[in-house]
């Protein structure tokens, strides 16, 4: 009978080890010639550019002035009810495109929408709505107002006149009063006579 000791130690194979197996001297000789060559190329190649000849501009030469884009902020708050497209959802939100509200001859009638919004029944294009739009007279500035405004009597079939911040402050400070949300047709009806 064999001893199973001597058995497992037959089985097993040594330990790797690296021993004195030193770099070859070729290989050492071709890497210091490589870095003598690089040396010497970087100082006989090396011609500093004249101060002149570089960028002069600063960092304020790179600042983009913030204009609001009514496409973005269309975007961003409103297309979630009133769709990309701006046809709204049948029955719940009112289309945006062809609306009487917003192709009304003074802008100022959708910026007090936009400004304190509307709760109740309203009536666009013989269709009845009654649902909720919150307001935004907190949430934009006078030029992005008149920016989403003028984007949205643009866009979606629409040709209305622009509105400008100008208009939008007129009616900022006009509507100051009116701390609730519009009544629907009640409110918003008699501003299109």
């Amino acid at each position: 009978m064999s001893d199973p000791k001597n058995v497992q130690q037959k089985r097993e194979y040594s330990e790797p080890y690296e021993g004195s197996h030193p770099v070859p001297k070729l290989v050492l000789t071709v890497i210091g010639l490589l870095l003598v060559w690089a040396v010497y190329h970087l100082y006989t190649s090396f011609n500093p550019m004249p101060a002149a000849v570089g960028d002069d501009r600063v960092a304020q030469d790179f600042i983009v002035p913030k204009t609001a884009n009514g496409g973005q902020l269309y975007t961003a708050n409103c297309v979630a009810c009133h769709q990309a497209n701006g046809a709204g959802v049948p029955g719940v939100f009112p289309p945006l495109s062809k609306s009487e509200f917003v192709d009304a001859k003074d802008p100022g009638v959708m910026v007090r929408i936009v400004l304190h919004g509307i709760h109740g029944p309203l009536t666009v294009e013989g269709k009845k709505f009654n649902g909720d739009m919150p307001h935004f007279q907190d949430k934009f500035s006078d030029e992005e107002l008149a920016a989403l405004v003028t984007h949205v009597r643009s866009s979606f079939g629409n040709s209305a006149s622009p509105a400008d911040a100008a208009l939008v402050a007129k009616v900022r400070a006009e509507t100051k009063g009116q701390t609730g949300p519009w009544k629907g047709d009640e409110d918003l009806r008699p501003l299109l006579k």
